[in-house]
């Protein structure tokens, strides 16, 4: 029985922290830990309509950040939603269910685009998801939106004010950012001792051996997070509003210095994540007189889903790509003869390229671009640059001042502090907002204090470490994922194969590959049933990289395309990725190629090295039961 506000926050923090055990990005993720957490956040989508008493088959909830809960109600008729905001109940992590009719939902194009958004997309066209996938564009704040229903449950059970007023305890900025157990540590006793705080270390998971240890390969989709992070996240929410300002000034500071952005020269704007970033962005551009130049933005074949949807729906702006090589490198020399073409020559009439918006890294073949030197083409042309850094910010150093970077956009979620912020860092002026529009593109982000502690109790970590060695220590078992998959018949790698490459220093860890004769959903089921192991498969919303590495030509996409139009539920099986981060060890590597190995000997030889414990049949059942518990200890109280 919970009878203070100290009391329920407890109980509050002990559901989140459950949540996080089994942690991972929510759909598409083959993974025992991705089914729980996408089995949660349906849930939630339940929790709010069963806390409002509203049919399910009536109503969808969105989930969002209080600026686009504003900007899609202002679409909405009144009386067709309504709006449940965290900041109401107590809490700093900047979430509202918007609530609405499903008949009154916006057709179209949505206000933005980006990550999950879609079905399908080309060059030239998109399906679009259905509600409410097709409002919630990038990666949700999903730990946040467990928290959010988690207090709407208790509010519900024993009164509504029982999260109101949740300061318990005061701390300083300092304490809360700089200072914890592991303070007395750098670079490599730090990396060792971070990793045995890693939340879900040990968390073991039905298997066809019995029970194992998950093994967590699908970083790029999604980071999970360390006790320190997490104590920055639960202490800051715990602060006064004068010290969650505090924090976030801080957290500001943390960032620009991370990534090489004096305050004097950038500003750091809080936002839910890397696609919301650069949306802001395009939404900037569409606010710029142009004159009679007809404007255009050059991106590459390479781009996430995100770095490419926001710019095709700027008004009177149109959208170029830079081809690649086989290893997934763009041609520097392209760029710069297309730049001069258009903005130089004149040779496309009144076309110019306005703005250059190229990843930091790829998060299907994991080559990261030669950021300094793009840039200095360029800028040779009055051109901006946009560096989707999402895939970057954890495994490389960044320099935005040395590297000539106007506009920088990332996500928390993927270095290692899931809990709904990220940040677009860009050059002062180069915004085009009225002051009201900003007021609420900042204060939107800001609300969410306890995610931006938690990205800035992260970063401090990462700086702490040396981006060195958490590159070093990456190389290392990306090689190792390597040479092991090219021992493995059958199995064909995307982008550089070989760790002797002379580009290998340019590559993160992630590794996509197909196995000749099963399709990657197979697969990524059989390394979960048979090892633990989480996975990602499909196109990783790069549809048109995927389509392209994979060989699918216009007339088979014009049929995938009625495919998708005629049987909306179908998704095409492209790639599977696995994905290294800070946790991972050379263990977790041996097991990967142990299980790749099997599942290319039973395909040969219809033969595997061991007899399973279970049937497929039994550890479906199992793994299911393993969902909803691990649900069931997340939402109710122990």
């Amino acid at each position: 029985m919970i009878n203070t506000t100290s009391e329920a926050f407890q109980e509050l923090e002990r559901g989140v922290h459950t949540a996080l055990e089994t942690y991972s990005n929510v759909h598409r993720g083959s993974g025992h830990f991705s089914m729980v957490t996408t089995y949660l956040y349906e849930q939630a989508r339940d929790i709010v309509l069963e806390y409002l008493r509203l049919n399910k088959s009536n109503y969808s909830v969105i989930f969002c950040t209080p600026r686009r809960a504003e900007l899609l109600s202002v679409q909405l008729d009144p009386g067709s939603f309504q709006i449940i905001s965290s900041d109401n109940i107590g809490m700093s992590i900047g979430v509202r269910a918007l609530v609405v009719k499903r008949n009154a939902l916006p057709k179209g194009v949505p206000l933005q685009s980006g990550g999950g958004t879609t079905k399908l997309i080309s060059k030239e066209w998109v399906i679009w998801a259905d509600a409410p996938d097709k409002f919630e564009a990038g990666t949700p704040a999903i730990i946040n939106v467990i928290a959010f229903v988690k207090a709407l449950q208790l509010q519900q059970q024993y009164g509504k004010d029982i999260l109101l007023n949740i300061l318990t305890e005061t701390s300083t900025v300092d304490n809360i950012l700089y200072y914890d157990e592991l303070e007395k540590y750098s670079g490599r006793e730090l990396l060792d001792t971070l990793r045995k705080t890693f939340i879900g270390r040990g968390v073991l998971v039905p298997t066809m051996e019995g029970l194992k240890p998950f093994i967590n390969l699908d970083n790029s989709a999604s980071t999970p997070t360390f006790t320190p992070i997490w104590n920055a996240f639960r202490l800051a929410l715990r602060q006064s509003k004068q010290v969650q300002q505090e924090i976030i000034q801080e957290v500001r500071s943390v960032c620009a210095g991370m990534l090489g952005a004096p305050l004097s020269e950038y500003d750091v704007i809080f936002t839910s994540n890397t696609t919301e970033a650069i949306n802001l962005v395009a939404e900037s551009l569409s606010h710029e007189p142009t004159g009679d130049i007809e404007s255009v933005v050059l991106n590459t074949l390479l781009e996430h889903s995100s770095n490419d949807l926001p710019w095709r729906m700027v008004p009177g702006y149109s959208l170029i790509r830079l081809t690649m090589d086989a290893e997934g490198f763009v041609d520097l020399n392209e760029l710069e003869t297309l730049l001069s073409s258009y903005n130089e020559k004149e040779q496309y009439g009144k076309k110019r390229i306005r703005l250059v918006a190229i990843n930091g890294a790829s998060n299907v073949l994991g080559v990261c671009n030669k950021l300094k030197e793009i840039s200095n083409i360029v800028h040779r042309f009055g051109v901006q640059l946009l560096v989707d850094a999402a895939q970057m910010v954890a495994h490389r150093r960044i320099n935005m001042e040395e590297c000539g970077i106007d506009y920088l956009a990332f996500s928390a979620h993927k270095v290692y502090a899931p809990f709904g912020s990220g940040a677009m860092v860009v050059r002062k002026g180069l915004l085009h907002f009225n002051s009201q529009e900003m007021e609420m593109i900042k204060s939107s982000g800001e609300e969410n204090a306890g995610g931006i502690a938690a990205l800035g109790k992260s970063l401090v970590i990462l700086q702490r470490i040396g981006m060195d060695l958490i590159t070093k220590e990456e190389m290392a078992l990306t090689s190792q994922v390597l040479r092991g998959m090219s021992e493995i018949p059958g199995l064909k790698i995307y982008g550089i194969k070989n760790p002797e490459s002379p580009e290998f220093a340019n590559k993160i860890g992630v590794i996509v590959f197909t196995l000749k004769g099963m399709v990657t959903i197979r697969l990524a089921k059989e390394l979960a049933m048979q090892g633990g192991i989480g996975v990602r498969f499909g196109c990783h919303c790069t549809h048109i990289l995927v389509k392209h590495i994979l060989k699918v030509g216009p007339g088979l996409q014009k049929f995938q395309r009625v495919i998708q139009t005629v049987f909306p539920k179908m998704r095409f099986p492209g790639v599977l990725r696995v994905s290294i981060g800070m946790e991972n060890s050379k263990e977790d590597v041996d097991k990967l190629i142990e299980i790749l190995s099997n599942s290319a000997l039973k395909k040969s030889t219809s033969k595997s090295k061991k007899t399973p414990v279970l049937s497929k049949s039994e550890i479906k059942k199992q793994i299911k039961e393993f969902i909803k518990n691990a649900a069931s200890s997340v939402y109710f109280e122990q």
